[in-house]
Parts: structure tokens; sequence; C-alpha cells
């Protein structure tokens, strides 16, 4: 008669398994200590040493800039098709013209009633040699679509032409000026871009750069919003923003993402008076999470707590106000 087995112990093939014999012991003695905060390149801590090694690292470089390293390969800036557009309505038009929103051709409607707006617009194109162009009602129907509401007036405005990233940054370290720069991530409403711009311009910045995906462009909304600093400053188009992120890091640039719950205070900011460039989401969705572990540093606004978050325009204008402060102060 065969003898039992031991209560609990399972049955197969190859007869009883009787505990494990100490195969996992090795399992059991663990990974080894915690690795400090410092050490770990994802943790804010591990960012924050890595932004302050390379920091002095390029002050040690017998005193040259973070900005001389070697220059990038030159690239053409990717370019979107098909974005040419229509301003339709007599307010629109004359928005855009006054505001120099470049255009080709303005087209009237034949037989159109010439009020004041009118007038203005075909005085407006003349003095900056736009072509006026009288044409069938049924054209401009045409071209703005069979919703729109042109009022027999239409400007069209030729697709933006992008710089490139690299080749943004190349122009102003070759005019010997510390470099600030603005990215957005994720930013769809024109007049936002607009109004970054413009703000870029008061503040002594250089350039703005979109995603060439999931981003708003240089339409004539963006333009109008601007007022006009749109025609001084550049706007530069990366295929793709992290890499682009990384690129500028590669030279010399440090990046600063703009969030409610950074981990670094804007006032007294030390990177400020470094080569910069300010990284600010979209105020729902805020930064994303691939441009969040690219940057050196998140920044935060100090806010009232009764106020959820700011416009985007108006974070990256505090910034920038900011930074442009602690610069003029080392002067």
């Amino acid at each position: 008669m065969a003898k039992p087995g031991r209560p609990g112990a399972r049955k197969n093939k190859k007869g009883p398994q009787v505990g494990t014999g100490g195969h996992s012991r090795k399992a059991l003695e663990g990974k080894g200590p915690t690795p400090k905060a410092t050490d770990r390149s994802w943790h804010v801590a591990g960012k924050r040493k890595a932004a302050q090694e390379r920091l002095d690292a390029a002050r040690a470089k017998h005193g040259k800039s973070p900005t001389d390293a070697r220059p990038a390969p030159q690239r053409r800036a990717p370019k979107k098709e098909g974005e040419a557009e229509v301003v339709t309505g007599r307010n629109s038009v004359v928005e855009a013209l006054r505001a120099k929103v470049p255009a080709t051709t303005l087209y009237i409607a034949s037989r159109l009633e010439m009020d004041d707006r009118v007038k203005e617009a075909i005085s407006l194109a003349g003095k900056r040699h736009i072509p006026v162009l009288e044409v069938m009602r049924q054209e401009i129907d045409r071209m703005s679509g069979p919703d729109s509401v042109h009022q027999g007036i239409a400007l069209k405005v030729p697709a933006y032409e992008y710089a490139h990233p690299l080749e943004l940054l190349d122009a102003i370290e070759k005019r010997g000026q510390v470099p600030l720069l603005v990215a957005l991530d994720g930013i769809t409403d024109p007049r936002n871009l607009g109004a970054i711009v413009r703000s870029v311009a008061a503040f002594g910045g250089q350039g703005a750069i979109v995603p060439q995906r999931r981003s708003v462009g240089m339409t004539a909304s963006a333009w109008k919003t601007s007022a006009g600093a749109a025609a001084r400053v550049p706007v530069a188009m990366a295929s793709n923003l992290t890499q682009t992120l990384k690129d500028l890091k590669s030279r010399g640039v440090f990046v600063l993402g703009l969030d409610g719950g950074g981990d670094v205070s804007l006032p007294g900011l030390a990177l400020a008076r470094e080569p910069v460039v300010i990284v600010v989401g979209s105020e729902g969705k805020g930064l994303s999470r691939l441009v969040t572990e690219t940057c050196d540093a998140v920044v935060s606004i100090p806010i009232d707590s009764a106020t959820e978050s700011l416009n985007a325009g108006i974070a990256v204008s505090v910034a920038l106000y900011e930074i442009s402060k602690l610069r003029a102060a080392k002067g």
C-alpha cells in the first residue's frame, strides 16, 4: 500500500513537490539601498542637480558662454502644406490690414456698396502695394466657403514661412545675444500665440517655437493679436518639440517649463541670466509628460489660492518680465 503524501503536497508527473529548497533565496536578498534622490535622473532633485552641473560646466569653460557650443547641422524648417487662408468680413479685413498682416490680394465684389470700411481697406492695400481685384460675388463665395459671411470683401493671406529652431538659435548667437525663447506645447488658440509673440517682443525675447502637429500656427488671427510684433519676432516650427528641446539643451540652452505645481518658484529664478527657453502648455492639460521630463526645471508662478490657473499668454508674460528684470539687474 502506497504511503500517503504530506498534507498540502501537490502531485504531478514528477511526484510531490515539497518546499522550494532555497531556490528563491537570492530573490529575497533585495536590490541594495535606495539611490539618493539626487542620483535619480527622473526625480526633481536629480533634474536640478543635472541642470546645476551643466551650468557649472558651462561657466568653467574659461569664461565662455554656454552658447559657444559647436553649432548643429543646418536644416530646413518643416512646412505645413495648404495654409494659405482667406480673411473675410469688412471689420476683419480692415483690422488685418491695419495690423500689417502679410497679404497677397484684396478681393472686392462687383457693384459692392462702398462704405467707410471698404474705402479704408482699399486705401490701406494701395499703400502696401497689395493688388485689389474686383470679382464676382460667387468667386468670393468659393474662396471663403459656403458658411462664411464675407460681406463682399476678402483678403488672401499666404502661408507663414517658419524658421528652423536651430537656425533661429544660430542667428541669436551671431548677434551676441543671450537666448530667450518661448516654446508652445499643445496650445491651439491663435490669440494665445499672438499674445505670446507680443510679449516676447516687449521683454527682449528673440523668438517663439511651435510644434508641427496638434498646435496653433501663425494665422491671420495670431498676426492681429500680436499687434504687429509678428513682423519683428520670428516664429520657428519644430517637427518634434521634445527632440528640439533636447537639441537646444545640447547647445547650452536651459529648458524651463511653466506649471502651477512646479518645483521652482519664479521670483529670483537662478537660471534667468542663462540662455533659456520657456515652455508653456495649454490651460487645460498643461505640459505633456515627455516635455516635462525634458525640462531642466519646472517653474511655478505664485498666485492667489482662489485663482485656479493663469491663461497661457499671461503666464508667459509674467515669466518673461521676471527674467528681463533679473537680466537688467545683472547689468
